[in-house]
């Protein structure tokens, strides 16, 4: 992979900009599905990666920066990020050159962030994305003008198109050397003085190259001088000039930080001012006419909730063929083993142990899927940010930073990636607070269990003409996840946390169509996770259910008397007294237990425990066989829609998955909050379902 010219292969190439500037999309776009998603080595901080073929047969690697505004970091994420490019990373090599991803429509503040990294002396590629977005907002960029004053190659992207991606993939085959054009921003007298001084030190004590010496110098000036007995890694002699440095600007009435800032951005506008015209007159965009509505103090919360009940509903209408045929499939593989295999326990145990647990789980798949691409379609179209707006306002009363409602949304999908996510939450009581409120959010892994309740016990009937019982149903208890973690977070910040929030502040990124390519790139990846657990963790967990559910084995009884004696039903009525003050019976009881593993495989023991006690057999027919048993003592029905709701209700509040909790506690670095977390859940679950149940009782539900 050399060029003509016989320059060293591009190995590394890092993709870095600020956030909302739409460097996912060109990164699925230069990549397609060539990429692979992790954490860095020690940090709780994704890492994606992938390969593309710029010339011979050798790949390249693009890593996928977290997004970040500047240099200086302010969170872990953008930690990651600067030492990557300052190549301070031990786990990651540099990179050989830096795509730098600019939003065309906020050029000016994206260029913050490229001229710190042109100062670092890398080959640099400008993609100046979203020019269609600048170009309807009135803005029109001239690239050229752009690339001399700057120094590198600009190429104008519409990355969710796929346009300008050939021509983005040919200017990075071609940029081997960094811009001559370095720190053309210029300080004021003084206080270029110190900085130059000051560099020329950390050069000679620290043998820091030119570059590294500039950031060090500027992070050194710009530090409170009070943090500065912290900063043992440098020598003293350099402190001692810094604290010098310090005593002077400030004597000379310098806003030490503000100076850095302004220096650079006032250089910045006269880059824009030589590349930039404005084309058309001073209105609003067509962003601003529709944020009006949708983020109207009454109007936006009527909106958003109506959305979310319409993604509900549809997660149920568009999936139901899908799920019938994934039904279908699995009792035609269940009766083709059946007719291959001779009757005996490993037969038994491949249809009503493995096949049962697993296609119990994967029959939701469909509504899995479908959650996960409205939740892409949300972030793709900028509807997000729009939401975490709207929210932000009752995160403010209830004492949380704005800032708490992208980890929470981020928890309906998966509560670990939610945890993780209040990384960029600065103030460490909100970070707690949110951390501790998180798994109540109702995640993906929840969804099984719903739905199974809701096809077991809610009838099919329409609401409104538009919704559907079931879909009401389901809304409900994510709503209910979400009010029980806003009144949790209340409690938290009026005892244990207190504090006032933080102001909140956030960027609205201009309305755009959604990548096709991205969401179909998403919902391959959760669909292979999720079939990867269904064929290990559940697959697992269900032949050693079958087997504790099948032995002893007990002669000259019925299979539901054999259940009973089971080693699985003597655990079960062991712990039935603790559960049935909830309307609970011993193999609901099980599943609660075997579902600390993961909450889907709740799904799955049910199934191979009514597999197991059932006459004539079968894999799918899971919510019909629940909602038929009989109680043997009363004929009355064993478990009831007031059971199923309590089901669910214990599902949303309770800690029911122990990968959270170590997640939480290598977040928090303590057991503390761990501990504290699952006993508060714990108890909430117990009561509140404990209420509802007895409310229910004297409704008259029960029956």
């Amino acid at each position: 992979m050399r060029d003509s010219g016989g320059n060293a292969p591009i190995r590394i190439i890092a993709l870095v900009g600020n956030p909302n500037s739409g460097k996912t999309t060109l990164f699925n776009a230069l990549t397609g599905l060539h990429q692979k998603v992790g954490n860095y080595p020690g940090v709780t901080v994704e890492r994606k990666e992938g390969s593309i073929r710029l010339e011979g047969d050798a790949d390249s690697t693009i890593l996928d920066l977290p997004g970040t505004y500047s240099l200086m970091p302010g969170s872990p994420d953008e930690e990651i990020a600067t030492e990557i490019l300052l190549r301070k990373a031990t786990h990651t090599p540099g990179p050989d050159v830096v795509v730098c991803v600019v939003d065309a429509s906020h050029l000016e503040r994206n260029l913050y962030l490229v001229s710190q990294i042109i100062d670092q002396g890398l080959p640099v590629v400008i993609a100046l994305n979203m020019v269609d977005v600048a170009a309807r907002a009135g803005f029109s960029i001239n690239a050229k003008n752009l690339s001399h004053e700057l120094g590198v190659p600009v190429i104008p992207t519409v990355a969710s198109k796929g346009e300008g991606v050939a021509q983005l993939t040919q200017a990075i085959l071609n940029t081997r050397t960094p811009s001559a054009k370095r720190q053309l921003w210029r300080l004021p007298e003084t206080v270029q003085k110190e900085t130059e001084e000051l560099v020329g030190i950390l050069r000679n004590v620290h043998r820091l190259p030119a570059p590294q010496a500039l950031h060090e110098a500027i992070s050194l000036l710009t530090t409170e001088s009070s943090l500065l007995d912290r900063l043992d890694r440098y020598a003293p002699e350099v402190l001692a000039h810094v604290r010098k440095d310090h005593q002077k600007l400030d004597f000379l009435g310098y806003e030490r930080r503000a100076v850095f800032v302004e220096s650079r951005y006032a250089w910045i506008r006269s880059v824009c001012a030589i590349s930039v015209t404005r084309t058309g007159g001073a209105r609003k965009s067509r962003s601003d006419r529709i944020d009006a509505v949708l983020t109207h103090r009454l109007w936006g919360v009527v909106i958003f909730l109506a959305l979310m009940a319409l993604v509900f509903q549809a997660m149920f209408s568009w999936s139901t063929i899908p799920m019938d045929l994934i039904r279908k499939a699995f009792d035609g593989a269940g009766l083709w083993i059946e007719s291959v295999m001779g009757p005996g326990d490993l037969r038994e145990l491949i249809i009503h142990g493995g096949l049962a647990g697993v296609a119990a789980v994967v029959t939701f798949l469909p509504q899995i899927l479908f959650l996960f691409l409205f939740l892409g379609l949300l972030e793709d179209t900028g509807y997000m940010a729009r939401g975490a707006l709207i929210m932000g306002r009752v995160m403010a009363k209830v004492g949380l930073s704005g800032k708490s409602f992208i980890p929470l949304l981020s928890s309906f999908a998966c509560a670990i990636p939610g945890i993780m996510a209040t990384r960029t939450i600065e103030n460490p009581r909100d970070r707690i607070a949110t951390i501790l409120v998180a798994p109540l959010m109702s995640c993906s892994a929840r969804l099984p269990v719903y739905a199974l309740m809701i096809a077991a016990f809610i009838p099919q009937r329409s609401v409104f003409g538009v919704f559907s019982l079931a879909g009401i149903t389901m809304f409900s208890m994510y709503f209910l996840g979400l009010s029980m973690a806003l009144l949790m977070a209340w409690i938290f910040k009026k005892s244990l946390l207190s504090g006032a929030p933080p102001v909140f502040i956030i960027e609205l990124p201009p309305y755009h169509l959604p990548s096709i390519r991205s969401l179909l790139q998403l919902m391959w990846e959760r669909s292979r996770l999720f079939l990867r657990q269904a064929g290990t963790v559940i697959l697992g967990a269900s032949i050693v259910l079958w087997f504790l559910a099948t032995y002893p084995k007990s002669d000259g009884g019925t299979p539901a008397q054999n259940l009973n004696r089971s080693f699985v039903g003597m655990a079960g009525h062991a712990i039935e007294p603790l559960i049935q003050p909830l309307g609970f019976d011993w193999k609901i009881g099980v599943g609660m237990v075997t579902s600390l593993i993961q909450r889907e495989v709740f799904v799955s023991t049910m199934a191979t425990m009514y597999n197991v006690q059932s006459e004539g057999g079968g894999t799918v027919s899971l919510p019909e066989k629940i909602r038929q048993e009989k109680n043997p003592e009363t004929g009355a029905p064993s478990l009831t829609a007031l059971t199923g709701i309590c089901v669910m209700v214990y599902y949303v509040l309770a800690m029911q998955c122990f990968s959270t909790v170590a997640v939480v506690r290598r977040e928090t670095n303590s057991w503390r909050w761990p501990l504290f977390q699952i006993g508060y859940m714990t108890a909430l679950a117990y009561t509140v379902t404990f209420v509802v149940y007895r409310i229910g009782l004297v409704l008259g539900l029960g029956g």
